[in-house]
Formats: structure tokens, C-alpha cells, sequence
């Protein structure tokens, strides 16, 4: 073997090498991500007005717990936690895939009028049929779903950039935030409470029925996403870029937003308005492991279903026997970094 082969393989070696390394590393963060989100969920179980142990918590979750703990473990606080975790992993994959698609950092479904269409169709249900909650629900999906179709609908027929789609959803959640005002203002004192009582995101208004939804919408959302992870790293380097290495760009972009539109709309419809986790996690997981969409999907799924979880056991805790809407609690964190991606983007 010459001196130049002896060269050449050494270095390869090292890139391996550090490869390897680098790999295990973000592995082994993944899964402290996961256990710290397994150790609030317990927390969340364990924490609140009604204070259980953790070997209680343990004896209920197995079963032979005391009944008062299995009910208040079980039947309140379990389907509120996995609520969170799963609401928090589709939306921010639901941002991770239209930031990708679109190229653009503000992408999530807050910024393409998704969670506005969502508000409006539920204050359209409470003051035409009053607070009940399956027509509000199915109001607010449709409404959500509508904004994301009208959105594909547009850029399909007149061939909208990147920069344009977002530029309309802006537009879709200004009219949705417009016609829902012209609700509340024609409401009655009841329904206008109602209206507001739905904006404020929370996660403890869904039952198992309705969880199960979510996490069918979100795993579909996921798969699509892991199917085309390698198109989504190409859309990186550009659109042309992408082109010239074989990915159908229209379609992967119309198809990732209708599936992540569609988990959103369900999340949306029965939580509430939780805005910007879309936003937030998946900007976190790229400032922890960088652009490439192997590990950005399970990163920013952690990442948002963590902060969730953690934004409403504080939201709880913080009120005593109440709740502070978890939806109040991500706008406070996710404006700021709203602001932070605007002046960034354009100095």
C-alpha cells in the first residue's frame, strides 16, 4: 500500500470515526430527552391540588393503588399528560414540515390561519347552535382544514412561492381573526364567554376517544415525514436544487402540508388554539442537531411534546386548584421568539 492510500484511508477512518461519535451522541441526547419527558409526565401525575406519592402513583398505574388515586391518575390527570405529549409532537412536526417545505423559519400552523380557521369555526358553532361541544369541535376542524385547503388551493392554481404561501396564510389568518371578532361582537354575554373560554388552548378537554384521533393524525404526519426525510434535506439546498436531484417538489410540498394541516386540524379542534410550539420546537431541535431531517423528526417531536408537557404541569401548578390555558403560556414563550426570527430574517 502506497503512502497516499495510507493517507487517504486514515483520514476516512477519522471521518467515520467522528461520525460515529457524533451520532451516538445525538442518540443518547434523544433518549435523556425522552426519559426528562417520561419524569414530568410522572410529576404531572403526581403534582397538583390533590398530591399523590410516587409509590402511590406507581401502585395505580399498576392497579392496586386506592381507588380515589386510580381515579384521579387515570380518569384526569393520564389522559391530560399523553394529551400534551401527543398535541405537542404533531404540532411541531406540523411546523418542522411547512418551515421545511416552504423554506421559511415562520412557518407553523399558526401563520397559515390554521388555528385562526379553527377559532372562527368554533365561535360560528357556540353562537349558531350554542356551547355544545361536538358541534364546536367539527366547526373548528373544519374551519382549520378549510384554511389549510384554501391555502394549497391558491398555491396550486397560481403557483405561489414559498414566500407567498406563507404571505397568504398571514392573509387567511387575518380574515379568520377578522370574521371571529364580527362573531364575539354579535354574541350574547353566554356565547361570547364560551368563544373566548374555547380560544384559551387546553389539553384537558379531550377524552381517550379524541386522543386516539390525534395520535392516528400525528403518527400519519410522522410517516410521511420519515418516507421523505431525504427530500426534505434536499429541499435545504434550494428548490432547484432539489429538482435537479430528482424530488417532485410540488407534490412533496402540497402533500407534506395537506397530511401535517390535517393533525393539526384535529389537535386544534379539540384542544383549543395552542399557538407557536410548531414554531418554537422545531428551531430548537435544529440549534441542538442541525438541518438534517434523520434526527430533526424525532428531535423536534420530543422537543414539542416536552414543552407542552411542561408548559401546562406549570400552567397547573401555578394556579392551585385551577389551570392557567396552556395556549397563554406558549404565546409567552413563543412571541419573543417570533420577534427573535423577524429581525434575524431581515437585517
Amino acid at each position: 500500500m502506497t503512502c497516499a492510500s495510507k493517507i487517504i484511508e486514515s483520514g476516512h477512518g477519522r471521518i467515520v470515526k467522528a461520525y460515529l461519535e457524533s451520532l451516538n451522541h445525538k442518540i443518547l441526547l434523544f433518549f435523556i430527552l425522552a426519559g426528562l419527558t417520561f419524569l414530568v409526565a410522572l410529576y404531572a401525575m403526581a403534582h397538583g391540588a390533590y398530591e399523590i406519592s410516587i409509590k402511590e402513583l406507581l401502585l395505580a398505574l399498576s392497579g392496586n393503588g386506592e381507588s380515589a388515586h386510580g381515579t384521579v391518575i387515570l380518569d384526569i390527570r393520564m389522559p391530560r399528560v399523553v394529551s400534551a405529549i401527543i398535541a405537542g409532537w404533531g404540532l411541531s412536526l406540523s411546523g418542522l414540515c411547512i418551515q421545511s417545505v416552504l423554506r421559511n423559519p415562520l412557518g407553523s400552523p399558526s401563520t397559515l390561519g390554521i388555528s385562526q380557521g379553527a377559532a372562527f369555526g368554533a365561535a360560528f358553532a357556540i353562537v349558531l347552535f350554542g356551547s355544545q361541544v361536538f358541534s364546536a369541535t367539527m366547526f373548528a376542524f373544519a374551519g382549520a382544514f378549510a384554511a389549510g385547503l384554501i391555502i394549497l388551493i391558491l398555491a396550486t392554481i397560481k403557483r405561489l412561492s414559498g414566500e407567498a404561501i406563507i404571505l397568504s396564510g398571514v392573509a387567511m389568518a387575518s380574515l379568520f381573526t377578522s370574521a371571529t371578532v364580527l362573531i364575539q361582537y354579535m354574541a350574547s354575554e353566554l356565547e361570547l364567554a364560551a368563544v373566548v373560554f374555547w380560544t384559551f388552548g387546553d389539553v384537558a378537554r379531550s377524552n381517550w376517544t379524541e386522543i386516539g384521533l390525534m395520535t392516528a393524525a400525528t403518527l400519519l404526519a410522522t410517516v410521511y415525514l420519515v418516507m421523505h426525510r431525504w427530500d426534505f434535506n434536499a429541499f435545504s439546498a434550494g428548490e432547484e436544487t432539489a429538482r435537479g436531484l430528482g424530488v417532485n417538489v410540488t407534490g412533496i410540498r402540497y402533500a407534506g402540508i395537506f397530511t401535517v394541516s390535517l393533525a393539526a386540524a384535529l389537535i386544534t379542534a379539540f384542544l383549543g388554539v395552542i399557538a407557536f410550539v410548531g414554531l418554537i420546537a422545531p428551531h430548537v431541535a435544529r440549534r441542538i442537531i442541525g438541518d438534517d431531517h434523520r434526527m430533526l423528526i424525532p428531535f423536534s417531536s420530543i422537543i414539542g411534546a416536552l414543552l407542552l408537557l411542561a408548559a401546562d404541569t406549570v400552567g397547573r401548578l401555578v394556579m392551585g386548584s385551577g389551570s392557567l390555558p396552556v395556549g397563554v403560556i406558549t404565546s409567552f414563550l413563543g412571541a419573543p421568539m417570533f420577534l427573535y426570527l423577524l429581525i434575524r430574517g431581515y437585517q
